[in-house]
């Protein structure tokens, strides 16, 4: 297609957006389109980098100890660009900037993407193939969205003044979206529009010959957060000069802009990317914004993606924090961050494809015997205890932070500990501020928000959601809550099910009086701590827990982060939009229907009660494998597929078969359904994991 026209600029899409020294707004990558899109967050301030390295240092007298807690250190040949970079990527989000790379770091090609701000960046984290941590920023591309074109309007773009009729399209669309936003300063919120007659929608089977006549609009904007605002506009009517206002159908514009990057550059979740060497820029220490050994800067259209085969199949050398904290409540009163202190920090460092953990620590408040094989740092003062354990993880560099119920208590109460510490004067103030700094961005603290996850197959719970720039929280207590029926989902009932393994007997009435007494009673305190840290490593190990959801992202072409926090749609959308893709069908943005109040729920299967009886000869059971699939499979039940019933008219009869009065579909050899697919690709990948899991414990 030729390049796309802008008022004051050629745009073209596939043609990098550089980090400026502004403010930059961090994009969550989840939720529908409502949600999504218009919560971009405003970072907190960033805090001092000066204040935040003296906290990081870790005191002279224990630097031999913790000489091994770093990665491994980078050569002078890691930080040219005259090498390819191959890395597992793990996390993902968008920061907004406001002005564009002034060149390609690939001096063979021009600029992609818009020459104005504000843009777009996408910040993707992984590890090399070496174990090196690395953080990309890729620029360039743009989000977009499409809507069908009214069939009135075809003559008037069909004609000789098609440009001018495009950009008068472009000037309303540009119009209205700024109406349409809230302290708005953005001029050019539409950058582009295209005419796209090579795609048809997914939804219904058209069996009009005009359909091979019908077309879309492709509208390219500024901001992801501009797109629900191009549907509110599109659902309230668009007019031309000359025409009547009508209401169009949005395709593919609830599709969050990450997810809408992977599935465009084919890239998988928790998948391998190859940086071509001489397409990228690297960063001096100078000019770096994250902690990341490795931070590039790269166009989109260069990262090389890999499908999960072969050498492309492995797992980089992870870091795995497995972490658990120790307070000291009040007898009779579950402890509470404003008033009851951090006694306890106990650490394990694991990297992936190794069998026992790299580290293994306890940060302590006052004196405490040796324990064998972990290291034992006391401090006199909680404020001291918080600061060291984060200097620790800086230091280690985990990519993925694990523990049990981390996520709604030990994480959280770190947090706000930290909070009413900074509370009893100034100078605690100035000493704990840098306290937050776990992510991977400098300046940038960690930060809690309460959210509800809620599915059909998980049900609902309240959770507290920390977002820690550049690395995955990942808790184990949830993990076993969605995969495992048990009677009860405590730490000691788990580990003992699964590990053959308990806690150490020290019950939580005591832990108080532990304390307070000797340093071989805060010896004893301290064993139960990193025991309660191990513990969920080894379960994460015993049931390849981090095999499944690197596996699992793969194939569904999510990140993992959508894995931990979100239910099966999401899952089952992004594989729809990669096949759709694939075949040039668009998928339409249907408007939820909120008017009965209550969600529309769906009849499940008819299960017969058993008849209860004793039996002496055994009682053979059948099920299928796969009924639903296997059903539409048979049928060849698809969205695509489905035949409305005045189309039906128009069909012969043995050109479709005939379900309800409402329901008819195609027979397959007029058109065959996208959902085989799917089941096909799941079916064929979930048994060459297996084969190849199966192989990899036989040689171990």
């Amino acid at each position: 297609m030729s390049p796309i026209q802008k008022r004051n600029h050629t745009f073209d899409p596939t043609s990098v957006n550089n980090p400026t020294t502004s403010p930059a707004k961090r994009l969550r990558g989840g939720g529908e389109y409502e949600e999504y899109y218009e919560e971009i967050e405003e970072e907190p301030p960033i805090i001092e980098e000066a204040q935040e390295q003296e906290y990081c240092e870790p005191t002279s007298s224990e630097n031999n100890d913790k000489s091994h807690w770093s990665r491994p250190s980078l050569k002078p040949h890691h930080l040219t660009n005259d090498r390819d970079i191959h890395m597992q990527w793990l996390d993902i989000d968008m920061i907004g900037r406001e002005k564009p790379l002034s060149k390609n770091p690939n001096p063979h090609k021009p600029v992609v993407g818009s020459t104005v701000g504000p843009v777009p960046v996408i910040r993707v984290f992984g590890v090399t193939d070496e174990g090196h941590s690395c953080s990309v920023f890729v620029h360039g591309f743009t989000p977009y969205g499409y809507f069908e074109l009214p069939e009135e309007w075809n003559e008037y773009f069909d004609r000789g003044n098609s440009h001018s009729a495009v950009e008068e399209l472009r000037e309303m669309l540009n119009d209205r979206i700024r109406f349409g936003l809230k302290h708005n300063k953005v001029e050019e919120c539409v950058l582009s529009v295209q005419i796209v007659d090579d795609r048809s929608s997914i939804l219904g089977y058209d069996v009009s010959s005009l359909s091979k006549s019908k077309k879309f609009v492709k509208v390219y904007v500024a901001m992801p957060n501009f797109v629900p605002v191009l549907v509110r506009v599109l659902k309230d009517g668009i007019s031309l000069r000359g025409m009547n206002a009508v209401d169009v159908q949005p395709y593919e514009c609830n599709v969050p802009y990450v997810l809408r990057f992977m599935i465009d550059r084919e890239a998988t979740g928790a998948g391998w990317l190859t940086l071509p060497a001489n397409t990228y820029a690297t960063r001096t220490n100078a000019d770096q914004e994250t902690h990341c050994q490795l931070e590039v800067d790269i166009c989109y259209p260069e990262i090389i993606p890999h499908k999960a085969e072969g050498e492309w199949s492995k797992i980089a050398p992870l870091r795995i924090l497995s972490f658990d904290i120790e307070c000291q409540g009040r007898p009779g009163k579950f402890p509470e961050a404003e008033q009851d202190p951090v006694i306890q920090i106990a650490n394990s460092l694991t990297v992936y494809g190794e069998k026992s953990p790299r580290v293994k620590n306890v940060f302590t408040l006052k004196n405490c015997l040796p324990i064998v094989g972990a290291q034992v740092i006391t401090s006199e003062e909680e404020e001291d205890v918080l600061l060291k354990w984060r200097a620790f993880l800086q230091a280690c560099d985990a990519d993925i932070i694990t523990g049990y119920n981390v996520q709604n208590f030990d994480i959280p109460y770190l947090l706000d500990r930290a909070d009413a510490l900074s509370k009893k004067s100034k100078a605690n103030a100035t000493k704990m501020r840098p306290f937050k700094l776990w992510g991977r961005i400098k300046g940038q603290p960690a930060k809690m928000r309460e959210s509800t996850f809620q599915s059909a197959a998980y049900g609902k719970r309240n959770n507290v959601d920390t977002t820690i720039d550049g690395r995955v929280v990942f808790d184990m207590l949830p993990y076993m809550q969605r995969n495992h029926k048990l009677s009860s989902y405590t730490l000691n009932s788990v580990s003992s099910e699964f590990l053959g393994q308990q806690k150490e007997d020290v019950h939580h009435s005591i832990i108080s009086t532990l304390q307070n007494g000797s340093d071989e009673d805060r010896h004893r305190l301290a064993v139960y701590c990193l025991k309660d840290a191990l513990l969920p490593q080894r379960l994460m190990d015993k049931l390849s827990v981090m095999v499944n959801y690197v596996e699992m992202a793969r194939v569904t072409g999510v990140p993992m982060s959508f894995l931990i926090s979100r239910g099966q749609q999401i899952k089952v959308f992004s594989m729809i939009l990669r096949k759709c893709r694939n075949v040039k069908l668009l998928v339409p943005t249907l408007r939820k229907n909120f008017s009965s109040g209550t969600d529309a729920g769906y009849e499940g299967a008819t299960v017969l009660d058993p008849i209860k009886a004793y039996y002496e000869e055994p009682i053979a059971t059948l099920d299928f494998a796969s009924l639903y699939p296997s059903i539409m499979q048979a049928y060849n039940l698809c969205f695509s597929t489905l035949v409305s019933p005045a189309d039906a008219r128009k069909l012969d009869p043995s050109q479709y078969k005939k379900k309800r009065k409402w329901a008819h579909f195609c027979h397959s050899r007029n058109k065959e359904r996208n959902s085989s697919y799917y089941f096909g690709r799941i079916a064929v990948s979930s048994k060459a994991r297996k084969e190849g899991y199966e192989k990899c414990c036989h040689r171990i």
